[in-house]
């Protein structure tokens, strides 16, 4: 891949666009290989490029040394369980990476899971990116429980995975003690009034969430109404239910 090539010496070249590019595994461990000396690229987006587990693999190594990337998007790949813990382990030694967006994979909640361990050692990811990943109430319940000790995450997007009350309880009590998450994308799962209700208990208290996202959630009338209560009290906080 000539353009893998051109990055290794290049050192002026601060983005980087691929997507919808047919890059293939091929193209993903020739990207790697140059990551692993490019010292100037900050952001690299490879949206559909269809490189799967194995591409992410290779990019995962090459985050465990790369100085300069800030911005990693990976939607849409076919990015599963292993890519997902691939990453994960890099994530607990890369200390650069800013913003790592996943959505619209199937890393399901053991990804999920490996995710959440990391963000408990990384001290660098503000944005992480899950929407429709499948991660259910299992995963949701493990990044809750990462989030009363991680310091760092400022932005959480678990649209669009089947997440019900339990993982929205779990969620709520992380709000309790967590200072740092300014924004909490729910939307397109199924946390019920149970789940709202849970979740304007906790920002009653929190004071740093400053949007939350829970449009089509089966939100009925008693969910709604504690979302109007909260919303009445607390002028600071934006809420699309």
């Amino acid at each position: 891949m000539a353009l893998a090539q051109a990055l290794k010496t290049n050192s002026t070249l601060t983005t980087l666009s691929l997507e919808l590019n047919y890059i293939g595994y091929y193209g993903a461990e020739a990207l790697s290989k140059a990551l692993m000396v490019n010292s100037t690229l900050s952001a690299l987006f490879l949206s559909r490029t269809e490189f799967g587990d194995f591409g992410v693999q290779d990019l995962a190594e090459a985050l465990r040394t790369n100085s300069a990337l800030r911005i990693l998007e990976l939607r849409h790949n076919n990015i599963y369980e292993d890519g997902a813990q691939a990453l994960a382990e890099s994530l607990k030694i890369n200390s650069v990476l800013t913003t790592l967006d996943l959505g619209n994979n199937s890393i399901g909640s053991n990804g999920a899971k490996a995710l959440a361990e990391a963000l408990r050692i990384n001290s660098t990811l503000t944005h992480l990116e899950l929407a429709e990943n499948e991660v259910l109430d299992d995963g949701a319940m493990a990044l809750a429980e990462a989030l009363k000790t991680n310091s760092v995450l400022t932005c959480l997007n678990l649209g669009g995975n089947s997440i019900e009350s339990n993982g929205a309880n779990a969620l709520a009590n992380a709000l309790i003690t967590n200072t740092t998450l300014t924004a909490l994308y729910l939307y397109n799962n199924s946390i019920g009034d149970i789940g709202s209700q849970s979740m304007c208990e906790a920002i009653q208290v929190n004071s740093t969430l400053t949007k939350l996202f829970v449009y089509q959630n089966l939100i009925g009338d008693i969910g709604g109404e504690a979302f109007s209560k909260l919303l009445k009290n607390n002028t600071a906080l934006e809420i699309v239910y």
